[in-house]
């Protein structure tokens, strides 16, 4: 997928941008605004933890046959430095695939730095 889409549901409607999906990778881009930000004026903790698990169920879904669903079963987020209002570019890649689950991992970054790293299981369920 080379143009930038955006993913339904609480993603889309959050503003999230498919920039980029090859197989088993996903870049996404996100424009963080004053909605989204914590009572301590940085970006929600909870707006980070959907970037990272739409971009990984992306490249999940990138490198699995037409009738397998991700569905994410564990999801470790880990959160280095507080993000600000601006764009965010989220990139994730599949790390190890097996018959039943896929191990996924993802990072985000904002001017340069990397604000959020994170590693989750997909559970590929079966059509």
């Amino acid at each position: 997928m080379s143009d930038e889409t955006e993913p339904g549901g609480f993603a889309g409607r959050l503003g999230v941008r498919v920039e980029k999906v090859t197989d088993g990778t996903a870049h996404l881009g996100f424009e963080a605004t004053d909605d989204h930000l914590n009572p301590a004026g940085t970006v929600h903790g909870g707006v980070l933890a959907t970037l990272v698990d739409t971009a990984m169920g992306t490249a999940v879904r990138s490198a699995t046959d037409d009738g397998d669903v991700p569905a994410t079963s564990q999801l470790t987020v880990t959160y280095l430095r507080p993000g600000k209002p601006g764009r965010l570019e989220v990139t994730a890649r599949v790390r190890t695939r097996g018959e039943h689950l896929t191990v996924c991992e993802a990072d985000i970054e904002q001017d340069g730095r990397s604000l959020v790293h994170a590693v989750a299981t997909f559970a590929l369920l079966h059509d």
